[in-house]
């Protein structure tokens, strides 16, 4: 089961005015499940988005990245799970833009108009015409308290639903943000193997959406590790539907600050929830690099530490081998690191310090810290002021199961 990550009571998830999700059952890799969404936008929304980085990025991103660069208004996304649509060439890109424009002529809008995901097996053809059929019967359900089904229609291998909501207040306005993220393999940054969507009501510049999607990622779903995969379809949306009633917030004002590190909260607990989730995951894991010169270096360090299979496959047995952390930090690419300088420490206990094991450490300390769900792992360098800190999972055996049957 996930790690401290449980269902969802739908009650929680707040509706956003303006937005309205609906869902279907398309069939289109396993029967009886939801795999289609529709996300209707009020007109005058604004919407801003982040991608992978992945050179063989699939069909639907480049379809995205197209109709937000065309600058007609966002009014509808479509996500489909199942298949990626990806490694499907220019096959893959006609049905992405099919998707589209069938979903545009239902809603009486333009295909530009409509952003589209997928998430599933790569290199098999998508089922569009299974997508296009169902169209109707998930614009037909659209409500906007319909948050939890929406959360359901975009797993793959998750084992529950993640979704969360917050409110503050803005200019004497209530704001609400809820926003949704599915994840669980083939996680890395740049970004992480996921799809995540978050809204908001406040009335917010696209000037300033855009930055605060550029900081929020920064801060969450490029922090986070389960594998060292970066996927094909990874997508980010913020969606703001300007209802709120507050004055519009812009790069400048005063209340700017507020809604971007509300918004970061939101996507930090949706980024942490796909690491829970991770494919077999047992523990959850903080790795905590201080003290470096630059964050570039920080985190550099955290990665060589939440990617090696050692460390993750002993984190999995409650194993204190703690020398593969150290091993770790030895090759993540700082050529000048002087080890004799930096400090490890499990959860609060000093484990090694000078360049050996802490004189105060002893194995049994370490073993009961990795008993325990929830593990710090913190790397002092000693060489500056940064810091950095990455989110990851353990190994366990249902990891290499999950993957294995995958396309099953």
């Amino acid at each position: 089961m996930p790690v401290n990550l449980s269902n969802i009571d739908a009650s929680s998830l707040l509706p956003i005015n303006g937005i309205s999700l609906g869902f279907a059952q398309a069939h289109i890799r396993k029967p009886n499940r939801k795999d289609v969404l529709v996300i209707k936008l009020v007109e005058g929304s604004h919407v801003a988005g982040v991608f992978t980085q992945n050179r063989f990025c699939a069909a639907p991103v480049i379809i995205c990245k197209k109709h937000l660069a065309s600058n007609k208004p966002i009014r509808a996304l479509l996500v489909n799970t199942g298949n990626a649509n990806a490694g499907t060439g220019e096959t893959g890109l006609q049905h992405a833009q099919q998707s589209c424009s069938a979903l545009a002529e239902l809603l009486n809008i333009s295909s530009e108009q409509v952003l589209p995901f997928s998430t599933g097996v790569i290199l098999e053809p998508l089922p569009v015409e299974k997508i296009i059929a169902h169209l109707p019967t998930a614009i037909d359900n659209a409500k906007s308290d319909n948050w939890l089904n929406a959360a359901e229609a975009i797993m793959t291998t998750d084992i529950v639903p993640k979704a969360t909501s917050r409110q503050l207040t803005i200019g004497g306005k209530i704001i609400t943000i809820t926003g949704m993220s599915k994840g669980s393999g083939m996680i890395h940054p740049n970004m992480a193997t996921m799809l995540g969507y978050l809204a908001t009501d406040a009335a917010v510049s696209q000037s300033a959406l855009e930055a605060i999607i550029h900081y929020a990622v920064n801060q969450s779903f490029n922090c986070i590790t389960v594998d060292g995969d970066t996927s094909t379809n990874d997508s980010f949306i913020m969606m703001a539907t300007n209802l709120a009633g507050n004055a519009e917030i812009t790069q400048s004002s005063a209340d700017f600050m507020a809604l971007r590190d509300a918004m970061t909260e939101v996507a930090i607990e949706l980024a942490q929830a796909i690491v829970r989730d991770g494919e077999g995951a047992t523990k959850f894991m903080t790795i905590q690099v201080e003290a470096g010169q630059d964050e570039a270096e920080c985190r550099k360090v955290a990665y060589a530490i939440a990617h090696s299979p050692l460390i993750k496959t002993a984190f999995f047995a409650s194993d204190p081998n703690l020398g593969r952390i150290l091993a770790a930090i030895g090759y993540a690419g700082i050529d000048d690191l002087d080890v004799s300088q930096l400090a490890l420490y499990l959860g609060d206990e000093l484990v090694s310090e000078h360049g050996g094991i802490a004189a105060s450490y002893r194995e049994a300390q370490g073993a009961a810290i990795m008993k325990e769900a929830e593990i710090l792992v913190r790397v002092v360098l000693n060489r500056g002021q940064a810091t950095a800190t990455i989110w990851t999972c353990d190994f366990s055996y249902d990891y290499v199961k999950i993957n294995a049957d995958y396309r099953s």
